[in-house]
């Protein structure tokens, strides 16, 4: 069939429109559109620290680099209280004891003993129970939300990110190890033998019916805190971490432990500087002081001095909480 010209012109033209725009579409998706790789820390702003844990991770994953890690070397440590989730007005898990057994407590060897009281003699399946219970239920004064919905969305992020490029995470913090395990795997990823924390003893037995049960028992074992983080990294995990995250002065030993091996290493800490979206606290940089979560001069200067990487929660982070808008 002969086709009339000007109906072949205008087969021509379409033709001529439907390969311009396929090449066009293929030229504005290579130059940037969807081949380009998602952010992997989204909550982040530009600036040292984010460009810091992306040049570590890059450096530290690449067999080429100078700087690479084999994955079994790959350990990443975080304090938890006031790292991951807020830690102020109290610690959560003081408000759990608290609210266990209500007392006047004005110092924290009262605490301890408040708690050894209250977890004396306890099947550990109970305990865990409790727990459960508490966090499904308690709410943080300020937000009016659960425990578990105040964890920070930057260093959820980091958590993710870490562990798509091979990095063991763990979970190193002055609260009990019993308490955190409990949440750990739902709230962080992290599973409950990846939680290292101030451990108390437990005791074997038997039910009633014969069968066996662990009880716990008011002997501390481990103070996860201070000097107490690397001892309890080097039991529980027996590797120097290549990466570890603090906020107080209670994390400096992990931080200087990781900063004083050899090879690539990150050590950072989260300053709590913005009142409005958190807390804001130190004394460091004539913050607020506080008891719960210090971070001192002293901490900050060797900081410093250590090269350790200082995350300013009000500067560094887009947002704080992944409910924000």
């Amino acid at each position: 069939m002969t086709i009339p010209f000007h109906r072949r012109r205008w087969l021509r033209f379409l033709l001529g429109g439907l390969v311009a725009v396929t090449l066009l579409a293929g030229v504005a998706g290579w130059a940037g559109g969807a081949a380009r790789p998602a952010d992997p820390l989204p909550s982040w702003n530009p600036g040292a620290a984010r460009d810091g844990i992306l040049s570590f991770v890059r450096q530290t994953t690449d067999p080429a680099s100078p700087r690479f890690v084999p994955p079994a070397e790959r350990i990443a440590t975080f304090d938890q209280d006031g790292t991951l989730w807020v830690e102020q007005p109290v610690y959560p898990q003081v408000r759990f004891i608290l609210e266990r057994v209500p007392g006047a407590v004005t110092t924290r060897e009262e605490l301890e003993r408040l708690a050894a009281t209250a977890l004396s003699g306890m099947p550990l399946e109970t305990f865990r129970a409790d727990v459960r219970q508490w966090l499904a239920t308690a709410r943080h004064p300020r937000w009016q939300r659960p425990y578990t919905e105040l964890t920070y969305q930057p260093m959820q992020e980091l958590l993710r990110y870490l562990r798509a490029h091979g990095y063991k995470t763990y979970i190193v913090t002055g609260g009990g190890q019993d308490f955190v395990r409990v949440y750990a795997e739902g709230v962080y990823g992290i599973p409950p033998e990846q939680v290292i924390g101030s451990a108390g003893a437990t005791r074997y037995g038997y039910d009633s019916q014969g069968r066996p049960f662990l009880t716990k028992e008011p002997r501390l074992l481990l103070n996860d805190n201070d000097a107490g983080k690397p001892e309890g990294i080097q039991l529980m995990i027996g590797r120097r971490p290549t990466a570890a995250f603090g906020n107080s002065t209670g994390d400096r030993q992990m931080l200087e432990y990781t900063k004083a091996g050899d090879g690539a290493r990150l050590s950072m800490l989260v300053l709590h500087d913005d009142a409005r979206r958190e807390y804001a606290y130190g004394p460091a940089l004539g913050l607020q002081n506080t008891r719960v979560g210090r971070f001192t001069q002293g901490l900050y200067d060797e900081a410093r001095q250590q090269g350790w990487t200082v995350i300013s929660m009000k500067n560094d982070w887009k947002r704080i909480f992944s409910f924000e808008p």
